[in-house]
């Protein structure tokens, strides 16, 4: 006689191997869980959390040694970059200086320093109109390009100073060295340098002996601002930054008052908004100018830095 299976008990004699299987998968969820909690955790208490300057494992470098000669290539004619300035200021695009009339004192400066494309027509009575050195970001070579009027011919004794990764102002074809040069051929009296390769990496270099971070590692970007900072301590003995906050000036600022990132830009973003989304931001690459500006604190007594409008002290 032929013996009837129950269904049931054939399904069920693989039982206890799916039962293995499931529990092995369920621990390595757990697993993977529980190390994604935890590398969470530490990343939030390590996003530029910038506290003290735990990075420097030794003395901190003298900027003033850097060379001038090996930084700073020219691009436009044959000429080296004008070593010293006594006394420097640094007029920043922060919307700060609207209303504060400080053109003529800047105007009096032995040297001014601006960056990128923030102009000075229509602004002079705030920001002056002088320029000696404008640093430039590779992101706002054709911004600045683009308005010859105001960047070139307006104040023709400046000389431009721009910086960004080799890859893009220096590949083969269609380098930005190369639009600027063709630039210089419409302006011959125009006078521009590039931050060499190597000076590049310096930068970075000094970026993590002063934050213990790695630039690349931790995604993040330099700013105009720390390359216009460093630049100004290589040819200035005494600098002024005029409209630069604190680094602790976002988290007491009211947060009802809005001051617009730029100055020339008043429906632009909000600052303390940028500072902080891009200080604590983990997906993509972003400027850290609250760590960044720690630094410049750390450096004001080192090399004769002060700041007003607002005032650091």
């Amino acid at each position: 006689k032929m013996k009837l299976r129950s269904p049931f008990l054939h399904h069920c004699r693989p039982c206890g191997y799916w039962k293995e299987q499931r529990s092995a998968v369920f621990l390595i969820l757990f697993a993977l869980i529980t190390i994604l909690i935890l590398y969470s955790s530490n990343s939030a208490n390590e996003v530029f959390h910038y506290g003290s300057l735990r990075g420097r494992t030794r003395r901190p470098i003298n900027l003033k040694k850097w060379s001038l000669t090996h930084g700073y290539i020219p691009i436009l004619g044959n000429k080296t970059l004008p070593s010293r300035c006594h006394q420097c200021v640094i007029v920043t695009s922060s919307s700060h200086l609207l209303g504060t009339k400080l053109g003529p004192e800047i105007e009096r400066a032995e040297c001014t320093i601006r960056m990128n494309d923030a102009p000075t027509t229509g602004y002079s009575a705030d920001v002056g109109n002088k320029t000696t050195f404008r640093v430039v970001a590779h992101s706002s070579v054709f911004r600045v390009l683009r308005r010859p009027q105001e960047f070139v011919n307006r104040t023709p004794e400046t000389v431009f100073i721009f910086w960004g990764p080799p890859s893009k102002m220096q590949k083969p074809q269609g380098s930005l060295v190369r639009v600027i040069q063709r630039a210089g051929l419409a302006f011959p009296a125009m006078e521009a340098y590039a931050v060499s390769p190597a000076r590049m990496q310096q930068f970075d270099d000094l970026f993590r002996g002063e934050t213990g971070k790695d630039r690349e590692k931790s995604h993040s970007w330099l700013s105009t601002g720390w390359f216009t900072m460093v630049m100004a301590v290589e040819l200035c003995d005494h600098v002024h930054v005029y409209g630069m906050v604190p680094p602790d000036y976002c988290s007491q600022r009211p947060r009802l008052q809005r001051m617009p990132y730029h100055y020339y830009e008043p429906k632009g973003p909000d600052e303390c908004v940028t500072y902080i989304q891009n200080e604590h931001s983990r997906k993509g690459n972003h400027h850290r100018f609250i760590t960044e500006k720690r630094v410049f604190s750390s450096w004001a007594q080192l090399y004769g830095i002060t700041f007003s409008h607002p005032s650091w002290t």
